[in-house]
């Protein structure tokens, strides 16, 4: 089982990069599963809208609500959320993926809930699993993960040669 997860400290670089990671395994064949996320700036240019695409194909799909101007509470739309963990699972289920990649394990997975599950499951299946980590949860992801999560350095080439090593045979001959 592998487990690896990557930290950025700009805002909003582990969503691209995660996101340029995906599209270049999708580029050499690998079956992925997971999301990725794409952050739109607002008028406001503090707040940014969120949208998580579903691996390796699917939809597109807002976990960001707008609360107004003046709100300081967190933006996420857990039903959105959720939503986006369902159409993760059923792609588990239905296309046996080579990799699960989990655009963030922020609050909602430290807390029990989103993606947290999913990737218990996929460990359980034997795929393994890149994921984003917000530095704030760092210590919970490596709890939840009984230490066994290696963390890899923000690198596009790094994360694609952990990816190869963790998939195994097979993805280094897929062209």
């Amino acid at each position: 089982m592998k487990l690896g997860y990557v930290i950025c400290e700009a805002r909003g670089a582990t969503d691209r990069l995660l996101s340029a990671l995906a599209e270049r395994l999708l580029a050499r064949g690998l079956g992925l599963s997971g999301v990725v996320q794409t952050n739109t700036e607002c008028a406001d240019n503090t707040k940014c809208d969120m949208d998580l695409r579903v691996l390796p194909d699917g939809d597109t799909i807002r976990i960001s609500q707008s609360l107004g101007s003046e709100s300081r509470g967190c933006r996420l739309d857990p039903s959105e959320l959720e939503r986006a963990v369902a159409l993760v699972s059923a792609t588990i289920e239905e296309d046996s993926p080579q990799l699960l990649i989990v655009n963030k394990f922020g609050k909602h997975e430290a807390d029990g809930r989103g993606f947290r599950p999913l990737i218990g499951e996929a460990m359980l299946r034997g795929i393994p699993v890149l994921a984003g980590v917000n530095g704030l949860n760092e210590d919970r992801f490596v709890a939840f993960s009984g230490g066994l999560a290696e963390r890899i350095e923000p690198d596009l080439d790094r994360l694609e040669a952990w990816v190869v090593d963790a998939v195994g045979k097979g993805v280094a001959d897929v062209a």
